[in-house]
């Protein structure tokens, strides 16, 4: 009898979940479409001459074609929840993202990770999906040409979808503005691709790379220690072949050996071992803040994590050394670390954490990244608060947490 009632119970249990589990899936689903549904009430951006990209069959990537400034805004950790438990945050973070890219009007928009937060204890669902859905339905009906990249919680173990499937989503949506290509099937990542900014000689003048930074070593798979994997070394390969293939490229349009390396800039979510380094060597503990020294330069931003401050993976292999003896990557962008938005320059490449966005996970100063790529390749890097005025955002919604 007790055996009986012992599997009677264990029934119970096991279908109540799966009552529980349809009910929510179905009650996200509205919500999901619920979102969508208000996302349509905004406007497209107004342009006065949207500049739009072609694919460059050789190359095998989108390019823009111009020569005058081209804006770049860097987006980071968005962190849409997707759940029905989410709907009022997803709504700010929706808000967020549609002002900023309505007032900033970029010719590109980059998000660099962390798009999606579908944890079940805020959002009650697995399905990480529907917050994926959920921005390139916003990124969509605003009309601005837009790419990403993963971070560790676009794909969490417990998900229902994994990398390779979030990718695969990507890749197949029937998009007028996603520049988005998931990369080689033969190296790590799911997101390694890359958008060309040319001249109207043909000449390339900035190539923006965006890296699968991936998610959590093997040994810990759900982030619990903090165990951040990194940039693998078929990746590491792959950039440095796309580079000298770029100035390959040019010194076929030119017909000079002796044509510019073409300019470039990273995105990714996880920051790397070396801003770390660079960051150690110019903050001052006893002050809390960055010293003069001749190796780093501080260029903007705050420190807002706790000690140690900067939480990149611990090896990150010879990454940065490659990049550094290109000499083709001016700077690097990431996210990841919510509350930190400085820039340093270290060994001649700009390292710089975005603002982020987030309202679910644990916060953030918010507001977006703007580089403006100049037709010699140079840059100009700064960010724009969110809280600022001329960022406006529909009836009812506030913009703090």
């Amino acid at each position: 009898m007790k055996r009986k009632l012992g599997l009677k119970i264990l029934f119970g249990a096991v279908a109540g979940i799966v009552i529980v589990s349809t009910g929510l899936t179905t009650t996200n689903i509205i919500n999901r479409e619920s979102l969508i549904k208000y996302i349509k009430t905004f406007d497209k951006v107004e342009y006065d001459n949207q500049l739009k990209p072609s694919y460059n069959l050789n190359l095998e990537c989108y390019t823009f074609t111009t020569n005058e400034e081209f804006k770049v805004i860097q987006l980071t950790d968005v962190h849409i929840g997707g759940g029905v438990t989410t709907n009022k945050l997803d709504k700010k973070a929706i808000n967020a993202v549609a002002s900023m890219v309505t007032e900033e009007k970029p010719d590109l928009v980059v998000i660099s990770g962390d798009l999606a937060f579908p944890v079940p204890y805020e959002a009650l669902t697995f399905n990480n999906l529907h917050a994926h859905k959920i921005l390139t339905s916003l990124m969509e009906q605003l009309g601005v040409y837009y790419t990403v990249t993963f971070g560790n919680h676009d794909t969490e173990a417990y998900n229902f979808h994994n990398r390779e499937a979030v990718g695969k989503f990507y890749d197949e949506l029937d998009s007028q503005y996603l520049l988005f290509d998931k990369g080689p099937e033969n190296i790590y990542g799911e997101c390694n691709h890359y958008i060309n900014i040319e001249n109207t000689q043909g000449l390339i003048t900035q190539t923006l790379y965006m890296i699968d930074s991936n998610a959590y070593m093997d040994d810990d798979p759900l982030g619990l220690n903090w165990n951040y994997d990194n940039v693998h070394q078929d990746q590491i390969d792959w950039y440095k072949e796309k580079v000298e293939l770029m100035h390959t490229a040019n010194k076929i349009t030119t017909n000079n050996e002796n044509a510019p390396m073409p300019k470039s800039l990273i995105f990714q979510h996880i920051p790397i071992e070396e801003f770390k380094i660079a960051f150690d060597i110019a903050w001052d503990e006893e002050s809390k803040s960055f010293k003069e020294n001749t190796e780093v330069t501080y260029n903007f931003g705050k420190v807002g994590e706790d000690s140690p401050y900067v939480y990149p993976p611990k090896d990150s292999l010879n990454y940065f050394d490659t990049i550094v003896e290109l000499g083709s990557t001016q700077g690097m962008f990431f996210g990841h670390d919510h509350l930190n938005n400085f820039s340093l320059t270290y060994k001649g490449v700009q390292l710089t954490y975005g603002l982020s966005i987030d309202y679910l996970a644990y916060g953030a100063d918010r507001g977006c990244t703007v580089i403006k790529i100049q037709n010699d390749g140079s840059v100009n890097i700064y960010q724009e608060s969110y809280y600022q005025d001329k960022y406006v955002v529909k009836e009812g919604i506030d913009k703090h947490d």
